[in-house]
């Protein structure tokens, strides 16, 4: 078995398949620590049993809320009732989180309607999560093979995955050969101007998924996190995060004139789900003719802030600002991808020896909006639930032989400047959409790209970008409405006939095309 990355998902499935007696390689484009989880600040949304104000069927409504009505039901239970065994796996392995009253402790973040979320070291959870898992692999003696690129993989006559092509440092391909192959890349964040993202966020999974024959869905649902510190006009590449828990500690949005941003938008106003949040920040911005807003934690506890968010305090410092004495200037920034590869919440993808885990992969669990502190959640139950996945399918014979995998070139695929993708993407292609904007994307794109064999790293990356920018604004472009995180300012409404996903696959001749707009398939295979 070869896992594509080392975030959470991709280390908790190579650690559960070393436990079940699986051969695994463990493959990642940068040193080990390098992706896109160590940067989570929030934590892991769980309900543990201790709480009687709390229930497994609280966090599922909460979910189901946030996902405006694209979430599955089914894939959504599964993955929130086995969080707490998630986390004591977790645990287990390490993981230390913070403890109040005897237990652990808790927050609460937009979208929850209880204090469910488990953090560590105050709000540097992500870096706490990797840190165990890293520590776990290394001591299990998961084999790493850091600073190979995954460019595409091996297949068979039959269109079975069998193997991964990758590139090292120098551009000297290199074959694996293996009857699975996990994609945990993580998400597409570099697709924009300002992102939460690292810069490895390149989308890496989604194109290698389609070039495979894997559909995809839901690429339109790109969460913007309404709070991300904003460093100034023109802000490039990763921006830091002010995690929600601030807001769920008491802090508050206001504009340049000191008034709220959140009053009378959403029963739950600063806590309301992201999707709604960043919205609001938008159009309040695009009223005064300014960039951004505030996030005001003044009336908070100066000690308990710096205890509880060191992270976002340093941040905060770098620039200039004390945050417990000056409200942090804040704006949207890209950050999540609610859609990715089809996967059930094994990680299987209709394409036989391919699955997929944690953000990479679309399992249902997030819809149109994520909720909160559900990323980790995911990463950690699919993480574990593929590598099982794997397991069964070796035992009864599923997978392909990699003897049979045809070794092919690395492809020659369409690959535009990044600096311009970015730009247009950021333009027409983030918080508001239009028919006229998503065309002018399109249109730059065919003019930009240039056929280029992918015999380096930027090139795999820029090519990745590239398909992916065309797979989301074939589904932006198709969805005539306004839902979760994908707004039309043409389509400003809910439209009740488009409560279903939408899938991409790629043509033959390797463009992305509308698949059937039907319901996808649902919960486990």
């Amino acid at each position: 078995m070869v896992v594509v990355g080392t975030g959470v998902a991709g280390l908790t499935a190579a650690l559960r398949a070393r436990e079940l007696g699986l051969r695994v390689l463990v493959v990642t484009k940068e040193a080990a620590d390098g992706g896109n989880t160590r940067w989570a600040q929030g934590g892991v949304a769980v309900v543990l049993g201790d709480d009687d104000d709390d229930s497994v069927d609280r966090h599922i409504a909460d979910t189901l809320a946030a996902g405006g009505g694209l979430c599955d039901p089914h894939a959504t239970a599964l993955v929130i009732g086995d969080g707490p065994a998630a986390v004591a796996r977790l645990r287990d392995r390490g993981a230390v989180f913070d403890a109040a009253d005897g237990r652990l402790a808790r927050t609460r973040e937009g979208g929850h309607t209880a204090f469910r979320v488990v953090h560590a070291g105050g709000d540097a959870t992500g870096a706490e999560v990797e840190r165990a898992l890293l520590a776990a692999s290394r001591d299990g003696r998961v084999p790493m093979l850091e600073h190979h690129v995954a460019v595409d993989t091996l297949r068979t006559p039959a269109g079975e995955v069998a193997g991964l092509l990758v590139l090292d440092g120098g551009g000297v391909p290199g074959v694996l050969t293996a009857p699975a192959v996990l994609l945990a890349t993580g998400g597409l964040g570099q697709l924009y101007q300002a992102t939460t993202n690292p810069a490895v966020a390149t989308a890496d999974g989604v194109a290698i998924a389609l070039r495979s024959g894997a559909p995809v869905a839901d690429l339109e649902f790109v969460q913007f996190h309404p709070t991300v510190l904003y460093t100034g006009e023109g802000a490039r590449g990763r921006c830091p995060l002010v995690t929600e828990a601030v807001r769920g500690e008491g802090a508050v949005l206001v504009d340049s004139t000191g008034a709220r941003v959140m009053t009378g938008v959403h029963p739950l106003a600063d806590l309301a789900p992201r999707d709604v949040v960043s919205a609001a920040i938008s159009r309040r911005v695009a009223e005064l003719g300014e960039d951004h807003v505030f996030l005001d934690a003044t009336h908070l506890d100066g000690p308990t802030f710096r205890r509880r968010f060191p992270t976002v305090l340093a941040a905060c410092i770098a620039v200039g600002v004390d945050p417990t004495v000056t409200p942090i200037p804040v704006s949207p920034a890209a950050h999540f991808s609610c859609g990715g590869v089809v996967s059930t919440v094994d990680g299987r993808t209709p394409v036989r020896g391919l699955y997929a885990a944690g953000e990479v992969a679309r399992t249902g669990l997030h819809g149109a909006n994520r909720l909160a502190s559900n990323s980790l959640l995911e990463g950690l139950v699919v993480g574990t639930r593929a590598a099982e996945a794997v397991a069964a399918d070796l035992a009864v014979g599923v997978l392909a032989e990699p003897r049979l995998a045809a070794c092919q070139p690395v492809p020659t695929v369409p690959v535009a400047d990044r600096d311009t993708l970015q730009r247009v993407m950021s333009r027409y292609a983030a918080i508001g959409r239009d028919a006229e904007g998503l065309a002018v994307v399109g249109s730059v794109l065919d003019v930009s790209a240039v056929d280029r064999p992918l015999e380096t790293r930027v090139l795999v990356e820029d090519a990745a970008l590239t398909l992916t920018a065309r797979a989301l604004i074939a589904a932006a472009a198709a969805r005539t409405e306004s839902r979760g995180c994908h707004v039309r300012d043409d389509f400003p409404a809910v439209d009740p006939s488009w409560a279903h996903g939408l899938t991409i696959r790629l043509t033959p001749s390797g463009q992305p095309m509308l698949d059937r707009p039907a319901l996808l398939a649902r919960g486990a295979a």
